[in-house]
């Protein structure tokens, strides 16, 4: 290979033809309605939905911004448009068991009806009852039986008061109570009086007030029983009365829903228990309305009304009176009680109370019977989410619990509604990291999300998906409410996505990127007053993203110019090269140079990685610099001890470095300090190598080339300057404008190289040598120099070795 096989411009970046299009600007483009790059996850999307048995719930992996979310929306409401619209479910009270509220299940519609039905009923009652209980039949009948029991009791005193009056004495009511005293001529005598009468006479009244108050007594043990047959008599009236009040109007219902029957057995329920309670009912309505206003707006709903009607009410907890094709649902915020629901506390006069209309419907709730969507890493961080969602998942079945009671937090008595069965497609979404975390670490995962739905960043860049693109492009444009864009500002933009990925033969799918460059381009152009998005918009939303993120990157730049950090740019160094890495800052990546020494000495074949041993260099970086030891053992030493001592260093590298992109650089200063063979300056390079001393690819190729090229044209190019690359990453080549012009122009050069020999050329202008039949290389060659300067250093080792022998003897 020789010295001046470099890379033409044409090679540096595939542009895209705008003739290639045949629309004038996106406005005549249509919309682009299927997904483009995807067809991985689409196809698993499909799978996943139309799997119904257990378990098959989906889990999209794929970097931000590549529309994961996006297309599962797409992709359920695509398949929940021709599905039926799921049930309706109640929440209703359980007069049995008032905390464990019962379900009701509705066709989609029936839940409103009932609900609206039911309130209806409830206003009605109130105004029955009120009449019934209000009506002067009723007032009669009830008077009748007081009147009764006024009657009785009088009777058995009036008949007591005059079998006392035919024995002499008379019963008398005091403050005390009923007593007996004696009486003569119709007047009581007094106590003188009494003392007053003969022995006989006294002994004969004491008997007769004993029998008396035996009697007495008798009365008053009667009286209880005359008062609760009296009370049951009443409460019997009640019934009837309730019953001939609302019974009509339950009747009413129970026809309307007879092929229901749940509901039919609330209504008897409901029936019975107005019955039972109906003074009550109406009883706290008077003492509500007799409250004072502050008091009777804290004691009632605003939807309720009076806390006794809430007994009778319905609390429609999901309601598709609205909805068409089966729901689907994305929860932002996905915390435990935003999942499967919560129960509610009210404060009433200083004390926390609850009731079943107070339960309140999770995400799990809404989605049932249809999808459901949520993102991963949102999921994982709120607090007993996850493991709420995956006993969900588990049991086919929504069980609202309150966590306070659940962590044993609090004692506040509460409700234990029953649970709603569940039938749902989950759809999570997230970095791979997660998936393949949450695969690895949690054995129900696997169980439960065995659709594995992966989103590629990148896509093949060929004509067709090219004109797709412009599609995807004019779409965003609608979506976004932009100007149009024409055809070569279109073509920009595919650039600019190859670009982003890397890679000149892809294009990226993070179309989140690719909007914020339109948005961005919009506005310039709006600035400009033009009502068309042109190229040269587009690039200047390009380079103003670039300058609104490089500070840094201007700071190193400025502090090689200023040599604070030295790199070299022309001249020759033996053991010295410059050595390209990549800095990534948020989204933000850029190259910069750093130099590379290398230094050899008499030694046993240690290769010391400097980095490596402050603990500065990564695993990565260290497996490099073993890989050297391994190259120069084979090719050099074969037949003799590796006998030099080397140390490589980045100089100036004040924080870690990892990755081994520099270990060809690496190794091109091992072999100049061995064959003590000067490096041109003007040039860095990069590359992997492995022990067969074949040139590997790196990443970030583009940003590497424009760090180094951005040092020699602030100092001026030579037309000397340039790069070495793999020949691997050529196809990768997307590099800005100004250094393609360079290249064309002769001031600047890229060459792609395939092996060390070939990059050592390059870098000394000193041939690298083939080996002969016999392994030798041709003399002055690099590789004869190394393989000489090695085999003269063995030398020394083993006369050193032979005077520490002599010496010992």
């Amino acid at each position: 290979m020789g010295i001046h096989s470099e890379l033409e411009a044409t090679r540096l970046y595939q542009r895209t033809d705008p003739d290639q299009f045949d629309f004038g600007t996106t406005a005549d483009l249509e919309e682009l309605t299927e997904v483009i790059g995807q067809p991985r996850a689409v196809t698993a999307m499909q799978f996943g939905i139309g799997m119904a048995q257990d378990g098959y719930n989906i889990f999209a992996l794929g970097p931000a911004g590549t529309g994961k979310r996006r297309v599962i929306r797409s992709s359920f409401e695509k398949r929940a448009a021709d599905e039926p619209v799921p049930y309706d479910w109640c929440y209703v009270n359980n007069f049995d068991e008032r905390h464990k509220p019962k379900t009701i299940r509705l066709p989609a519609g029936k839940g409103l009806a009932f609900r609206d039905d039911t309130d209806e009923l409830i206003e009605g009652l109130s105004t029955a009852l009120s009449a019934a209980f209000e009506s002067e039949e009723y007032q009669a009948r009830r008077q009748t039986v007081n009147e009764e029991f006024q009657e009785r009791q009088s009777s058995a005193f009036q008949e007591l008061q005059e079998k006392a009056e035919e024995k002499g004495v008379a019963l008398l009511r005091t403050p005390t109570g009923l007593v007996f005293a004696p009486v003569k001529d119709g007047q009581v005598l007094s106590s003188e009086e009494v003392q007053a009468l003969s022995e006989e006479e006294r002994q004969r009244l004491e008997a007769e007030v004993e029998t008396l108050q035996g009697e007495l007594q008798k009365i008053v043990q009667q009286v209880p029983g005359w008062q609760r047959e009296t009370q049951e008599k009443l409460k019997e009236l009640n019934r009837e009365m309730a019953n001939f009040a609302v019974g009509g109007l339950i009747d009413e219902l129970r026809e309307k829903y007879s092929d229901y029957p749940d509901i039919v057995d609330h209504l008897d329920a409901v029936q019975k228990d107005i019955v039972e309670n109906a003074r009550d009912f109406l009883q706290a309505g008077e003492e509500q309305s007799n409250l004072p206003a502050m008091l009777r707006g804290a004691m009632q709903d605003s939807e309720t009304g009076s806390l006794l009607a809430r007994r009778y009410r319905v609390n429609l907890l999901v309601d598709h009176s609205q909805s068409e094709g089966s729901p689907v649902v994305y929860e932002d915020n996905p915390t435990y009680q935003n999942l499967v629901g919560r129960v509610e506390h009210r404060a009433q006069m200083g004390a926390l109370l609850t009731d079943f209309n107070l339960i309140k419907p999770g995400a799990l709730h809404k989605a049932n019977g249809g999808y459901l969507i949520l993102d991963a890493r949102k999921v994982l961080t709120q607090p007993y989410a996850w493991e709420s969602l995956k006993r969900t998942l588990q049991s086919r079945e929504i069980r609202i619990e309150s966590l306070g009671q659940m962590l044993s937090l609090v004692s506040t008595i509460s409700l234990e509604p029953d649970p709603i069965p569940l039938d749902m497609k989950v759809a999570l979404y997230g970095e791979p990291l997660l998936y393949y975390l949450l695969y690895q670490l949690d054995p129900d995962f696997a169980e439960l999300f065995k659709v594995e739905a992966d989103f590629s960043e990148q896509m093949d860049r060929d004509d067709g998906n090219q004109q797709l693109y412009a599609r995807m492009i004019a779409t965003l444009v609608r979506q976004e409410e932009l100007r149009p864009f024409d055809r070569a500002a279109v073509a920009r933009v595919i650039e600019r996505s190859a670009r982003l990925v890397g890679d000149a033969k892809k294009l990226s799918t993070q179309t989140r990127d690719i909007a914020d460059l339109l948005r961005e381009a919009d506005y310039w152009a709006r600035e400009a007053g033009n009502d068309m998005v042109q190229a040269e918009h587009v690039r200047q939303a390009i380079e103003a993203q670039i300058y609104r993120a490089d500070r840094i990157r201007e700071r190193m730049q400025e502090a090689i110019q200023r040599d604070i950090v030295l790199i070299d740019t022309d001249g020759i160094r033996v053991g010295q090269v410059n050595g390209l890495s990549v800095f990534m800052l948020g989204n933000f990546a850029f190259g910069r140079p750093s130099r590379i020494t290398a230094r050899v000495r008499l030694g046993k074949g240690d290769v010391v990685d400097i980095e490596r041993e402050v603990e500065l260099g990564g695993p990565l970086h260290s497996k490099g610099v073993l890989i050297l030891s391994g190259f120069l053992g084979a090719r050099y030493a074969g037949e003799q001890p590796l006998s030099l001592s080397a140390s490589l260093v980045f100089e100036q590298s004040y924080g870690g470095v990892d990755g081994d992109s520099a270990s060809s650089a690496e190794l091109y200063a091992l072999l100049s300090a061995i064959a003590e063979v000067p490096i041109r300056q003007s040039l860095a390079v990069t590359g992997s190598v492995n022990q067969h001393g074949i040139v590997q690819a790196i990443g970030g190729v583009n940003e590497k080339i424009e760090g180094f090229f951005d040092v020699c044209q602030a100092r001026g190019l030579s037309g000397e300057q340039g790069v070495l690359i793999p020949a691997s990453n050529v196809q990768h080549l997307m590099l800005r404008q100004d250094v393609v012009e360079a290249v064309e122009a002769g001031q600047f050069h890229v060459y792609p190289v395939e092996t060390v020999d070939q990059g050592i050329e390059i870098l000394t202008g000193v041939p690298a040598g083939e080996p002969d039949e016999e392994g030798a290389y041709p003399e002055g060659s690099v590789n004869q120099r190394v393989k000489e300067r090695l085999g003269k250093l063995a030398e020394k080792r083993q006369a050193f070795g032979t005077s520490d022998k002599e010496a010992q003897a």
